[in-house]
């Protein structure tokens, strides 16, 4: 008898010709998140499997947070051998309470007993040793699930995975990540479709501390696990937004602001590799995040600005980050760039042609250029 793990994918099964393409880049994650070349991840009968790990929880734990995987189950393969198939569904089965049933998947055919008669002498042998336990073949509490292939193969417990598609299968985008709740939550929820992302933060000191840099790098850590490493673009932002201050009026800066973040996105998204860019917004949240704000930024870029929770409460939000554990490093109190200089009365319904008259007082492409060539790129 060995231990294994048992992995289900479940979006990938749709993918029809393509589906090699996504199950290799699907192997090569989960090897990738275990981190380990001497444990043997492989593909076989629709199936993932995992074997010679040191510890089944963690190991479980680590795949089961894999893009693409559906669910993960702690299993143990034993001969072919009916009584030890039975001995062990029964061990399995002694710490269990409540109500279950048997399922069997009988892929070979040369087995003595087919699926269903398997599955009730496996069931009466669990009850010989667990006389506590009651057999609902509707709604069991526990499943028993036996797999006949080459070895026979046994586990009763479900781990749920992540879900989404494997890492890098569709494409790169750049996620414009603040020290707040929602950009993390956005990546991720992009990352899950399988998009690799890098990130770009804006920072101005010394309005905005080493602790919010720090802050920043610790989330972008967080949802970079997920995808093995982020690269982080940390923008200096300070001189545009002084010269935003003093020149333009002060109901249209954050607007402004947004403009130039859109506009070095692009650039820095281009320069990078990346198709599109990821935002946090969500209609209405804030001043800066109605329909005629967001036209008047998106304007500034080409590329396709990927908004997944522009739909969203602001407690869905919060909810989704608790899950992915950016919450509480995003509640840090460090301030942001986005909380400088912040206009008393900001304007909710900007016109384009007046924020355009008053951007033209500042030389954008200059200053644009001077962040840009004065942007610092961190591996995280």
């Amino acid at each position: 008898m060995r231990e294994l793990l048992l992995v289900r994918f479940g979006e990938v099964h749709l993918k029809g010709q393509n589906r090699p393409y996504f199950l290799r880049m699907l192997v090569e994650d989960v090897k990738k998140a275990l981190g380990d070349p001497s444990v043997r991840v492989w593909l076989a009968d629709g199936r993932i499997y995992v074997s010679d790990f040191k510890d089944m929880e963690e190991t479980a734990t680590r795949v089961s947070k894999v893009f693409g995987i559906y669910s993960v189950s702690p299993a143990y393969e034993t001969e072919k051998d009916l009584e030890q198939i039975c001995s062990l569904a029964a061990d399995m089965m002694k710490d269990v309470k409540g109500t279950f049933k048997v399922l069997c998947r009988r892929s070979d055919k040369h087995f003595p007993m087919n699926s269903q008669e398997l599955a009730a002498y496996a069931g009466g042998r669990i009850l010989e040793k667990n006389p506590a336990l009651t057999v609902d073949v509707h709604k069991p509490e526990t499943e028993m699930w036996i797999e006949i292939r080459e070895k026979a193969c046994l586990c009763n417990r479900e781990i749920m995975g992540v879900g989404g598609l494997p890492m890098g299968t569709s494409g790169k985008a750049l996620l414009l990540l603040s020290g707040g709740i929602d950009s993390p939550v956005a990546g991720y929820q992009i990352m899950r479709r399988g998009v690799n992302c890098q990130a770009i933060h804006f920072a101005s000191p010394p309005y905005t501390s080493a602790r919010a840099r720090e802050k920043v790098l610790e989330l972008a850590r967080i949802i970079g696990k997920y995808e093995y490493g982020m690269k982080v673009h940390i923008v200096p932002f300070t001189d545009i937004q002084m010269a935003i201050h003093e020149k333009c009026l002060d109901e249209l800066s954050t607007v402004i602001m947004r403009r130039f973040m859109m506009k070095i996105s692009d650039r820095i998204a281009k320069q990078n590799g990346c198709q599109a860019l990821i935002t946090g917004e969500s209609i209405g949240q804030v001043a800066n995040q109605t329909v005629e704000a967001l036209s008047c930024t998106d304007i500034m870029t080409d590329l396709p600005v990927f908004r997944p929770l522009i739909g969203l409460d602001k407690l869905d939000i919060i909810h989704i980050a608790e899950k992915i554990e950016t919450y509480e490093t995003s509640i840090l109190p460090y301030e942001d760039c986005c909380t400088v200089f912040t206009p008393r009365h900001p304007m909710t319904k900007p016109k384009l042609d007046k924020v355009e008259k008053e951007e033209s007082k500042l030389d954008a492409d200059a200053m644009i250029e001077a962040a840009i060539r004065d942007t610092e790129t961190i591996l995280v």
